[in-house]
């Protein structure tokens, strides 16, 4: 989560609306103008919800501070869960947590830390404090369980600096050990690099959102909003699209997508220094379905609060855009949606910041668990809320 955000969720209330209808967007139009049914990624994904949990605020846990968790997944050589952790080693080294979760038809029943440990870098030592700017830290945001090896795989947004900030920090996806040790990188798209020639991405919406598909065979990765050379950003008016892509485990691009972000729900306090900020924190392949993923979309708007969405969306048929360098004025056929559920439908206790999700058990009832986890920013207005819910 940005900085900026982390100050404007002390601030944010909590408004919500939905309506289950498909949506789609072209290169030139909004990403919310409705679509034909006829041309989703296919049978409507339902959804419902099981249950939620929240974790203390501030959790004191093996000398840290539990919060910021932005990212889950589910270790399948151990049954446990993991939780990436955004703190940018300001208040502990950047650090991630394991965590058994007892969940049924019922939603979360416990939630129990297992263990933690920071992230290395290549030398061994932990990631200092940004206040350090020796250009080393990093923003950790989105973790994954290799299927194949069960190592961890981490996305770390890096920095766009202001004009007299520090050095540029590059977003990365790196690999680590169980225990944190740096085991490598995987080789992002060229357009994924930050420049100074005003491309690349913007300031805090790099890479949020990475998962697994094929088996393993395929790592897709999202960046959270639309990229310097492709356009404005979202407003009331407007969406926007933003870059999907896929990639060989080694590297090798297989594809790259528009995605269309929606446009702001709301408008924006005028009284506010802060302005909306809305992007895709979170994307997870469908296990059999090596073109179909389910996107988080999460909003925050002064004054009105947070929008949380979630989309089942396809690359089939979409345009690759890997060899376009800018999508301004282009004419490409984006990843078809549907709007799965917007959160403020679920009966939840609060809507708050939902960066992270991941599959849980299958139930009973032939529904399989969707797990997901906000980030609180580590701030007392926020929650860590885990929330299960019931995917048909």
């Amino acid at each position: 989560m940005s900085p900026s955000l982390t100050r404007r969720v002390c601030a944010a209330a909590l408004l919500l609306t939905s309506v289950l209808v498909p949506a789609s967007a072209s290169a030139s139009a909004s990403a919310s103008q409705p679509a034909d049914p006829g041309t989703g990624p296919g049978r409507t994904v339902q959804a419902r919800l099981l249950g939620e949990k929240t974790v203390p605020h501030k959790l004191a846990f093996q000398g840290t501070t539990v919060g910021g968790l932005s990212g889950i997944d589910r270790n399948p050589c151990t049954g446990e869960y993991v939780f990436i952790s955004d703190d940018r080693s300001s208040l502990q080294p950047a650090r991630f947590y394991t965590a058994r979760l007892e969940v049924d038809g019922r939603g979360v029943r416990a939630v129990d830390f297992t263990g933690t440990h920071p992230f290395l870098q290549p030398d061994g030592s932990v990631y200092p404090a940004p206040a350090l700017g020796d250009g080393r830290a990093v923003d950790p945001e989105e973790i994954r369980v290799d299927p194949r090896s069960c190592a961890y795989w981490w996305a770390q947004e890096g920095d766009r600096p202001q004009a007299a900030g520090p050095a540029v920090i590059q977003p990365s996806v790196q690999f680590a050990s169980p225990t944190g040790r740096y085991r490598g990188q995987l080789e992002l798209p060229a357009n994924y690099q930050i420049t100074m020639q005003e491309r690349g991405p913007r300031r805090n919406q790099a890479i949020e959102a990475i998962t697994f598909g094929a088996k393993g065979k395929v790592v897709t990765s999202a960046i959270e909003g639309p990229l310097l050379q492709d356009g404005a950003e979202p407003d009331t008016a407007n969406g926007a699209l933003v870059r999907v892509t896929q990639q060989a485990r080694g590297g090798r691009i297989l594809g790259q997508y528009a995605y269309p972000l929606e446009k702001i729900f709301a408008e924006n306090d005028p009284d506010s220094p802060w302005g909306p900020d809305t992007g895709v924190p979170s994307i997870l392949a469908f296990p059999d379905q090596p073109h179909r993923y389910l996107v988080l979309e999460r909003t925050w708007v002064a004054g009105a609060g947070y929008k949380i969405r979630l989309f089942d969306a396809t690359t089939h048929q979409a345009t690759d855009v890997s060899k376009i360098q800018s999508l301004v004025g282009r004419d490409v056929t984006p990843m078809r949606k549907k709007l799965v559920t917007d959160f403020d439908t679920l009966g939840l206790t609060a809507v708050d910041n939902t960066e992270g999700m991941t599959w849980g058990p299958d139930l009973p009832s032939g529904e399989r668990t969707l797990i997901l986890v906000s980030d609180d920013n580590f701030t007392p207005e926020a929650i860590t809320q885990i929330v299960a819910l019931g995917i048909r």
